[in-house]
């Protein structure tokens, strides 16, 4: 007997049902990009390895998939060559967005208009130990704004946060912070040297407790002066502003650190006037390790359902500048389809319609009535109502049940009295009602 397919662990498939959810996600995500003027733009799967390698930080580059060489590559190669990976493997699938953002922008700029505002909706990759909310494969829907350091674009996409998770139904609260701040703070604790190794350590504060990151931190060389003099600031409490009064007596010293304060008030001052009903938080413990990472930082989580963030991104100064474009600033946000997904699924908020592939089913009596549905099914479909007939002369029964097993919400009967009388009957198989309508009737009533 031949062994049962599989997939790889990390990976999916989507039946119908999940993708027509899926698709609704990324409908109303890019629906919202839209209307803030934002294009799409699509990379390939693949990057150079050049492209991909160093952007990460160390963590993230252990984690990038790497491609072998493929065809005949590997002929006449020394057993040497073969165990140099340099040697084997020059392309990667991609980590993210963002990277890929940044090399095609520097690859076109010529034809670019800046400011660049694209949305992007593709998978990527990561090789990462597969656990709940967590996979090897999965989608990101990014918008980004390349060219430009307004901190307008900070508060668009607080808007755009903001717009996405009303539409989609999901209670949700925005965490940021800055960059700028966390060298501050690192400044003010006497090691702004550490700086990436520190907000490594204070990203995993919510994962695994502030115990577990002192003891990374004084593995990274962090004494346990510096990380005393830390704490207390990573747990201020308050309103945003009451935190950023504090902060400013903390770190004044630090002309980094007064910028990202500046920065913050800035847009929290704006979101303020807008009115946004988005509950948008100053979190000092919020890092997010990417190091390209050099002004605000967002991360979102779901107020209502236990997962990780399903929304993140930030302000990124020079990432253009390792690929030969230096000095032009970008930001960006990344929601998290798969996640999002899960939330969604499972606080039960997907709208009942998204389910139906088909919304009528025409069954199949006779010749003659066969004739007259397909001339209704050719007039509903005209209205854009999808609508199938069953494909063979059938008892009712095993038509009314094909109709139950496809979720399909209405039935319309085509028989002899209908066909007398130009009347046909339409059954909700939801609760089991049903109407005589006139043929020249149904497509109106269905709309």
């Amino acid at each position: 007997m031949a062994q049962k397919p599989s997939i790889p662990k990390g990976t999916r498939d989507f039946s119908p049902e999940e993708m027509m959810r899926r698709n609704y996600i990324f409908d109303t995500v890019r629906a919202v990009f839209r209307t803030f003027g934002f294009a799409p733009l699509e990379t390939p799967a693949m990057e150079n390895l050049s492209t991909l390698l160093g952007k990460y930080g160390d963590e993230g580059d252990k984690l990038l998939f790497k491609i072998l060489n493929s065809g005949d590559y590997a002929a006449g190669l020394s057993d040497d060559a073969l165990r140099t990976p340099s040697r084997i493997c020059e392309k990667g699938l991609r980590y993210d967005l963002t990277v890929p953002l940044a090399r095609y922008v520097v690859q076109h700029q010529g034809e670019i208009v800046f400011p660049f505002k694209r949305y992007q909706i593709q998978p990527v990759w990561r090789a990462d130990r597969p656990q709940k909310g967590r996979y090897r494969e999965f989608y990101q829907c990014d918008v980004d704004v390349i060219g430009s350091r307004s901190l307008l674009h900070e508060v668009e996409l607080v808007e755009i946060v903001e717009r996405v998770f009303r539409k989609l139904g999901i209670r949700v609260a925005l965490k940021m912070n800055n960059r700028k701040i966390l060298y501050g703070i690192a400044e003010t604790i006497g090691h702004a040297d550490k700086m990436i190794e520190i907000t490594v350590a204070i990203d995993k504060l919510e994962k695994v407790g502030i115990d577990n990151v002192r003891a990374e931190l004084l593995e990274r060389g962090i004494g346990a002066e510096a990380i005393d003099r830390l704490q207390p600031i990573l747990e201020l409490q308050g309103d945003n502003a009451q935190k950023l009064d504090r902060l400013e007596q903390i770190i004044g010293g630090s002309e980094t650190g007064m910028k990202g304060i500046a920065e913050m008030r800035t847009v929290f001052a704006a979101v303020e006037r807008l009115g946004c009903a988005l509950p948008v938080e100053l979190d000092l413990s919020l890092a997010r390790g990417l190091n390209y990472y050099t002004g605000a930082i967002f991360e979102v989580k779901a107020l209502d359902y236990a997962i990780g963030s399903i929304c993140g991104g930030g302000r990124y100064d020079d990432l253009t500048g390792i690929f030969g474009l230096p000095d032009t600033s970008g930001v960006g946000i990344s929601f998290g389809a798969d996640r999002i997904y899960d939330v969604m699924t499972g606080l039960g908020l997907f709208p009942e319609e998204v389910g139906f592939t088909t919304r009528l089913l025409f069954v199949n009596l006779g010749r003659e009535e066969e004739r007259a549905s397909l001339e209704l099914l050719r007039a509903v479909r005209d209205r854009g109502i999808a609508s199938e007939i069953y494909p063979e002369q059938a008892k009712m029964k095993k038509q009314m049940e094909y109709a139950n097993r496809r979720g399909i919400p209405f039935v319309a009967i085509v028989g002899g009295d209908e066909l007398a009388t130009r009347m046909v009957t339409l059954k909700d198989m939801r609760s089991g009602e049903q109407e005589k309508i006139p043929f020249a009737e149904l497509v109106h009533r269905l709309g």
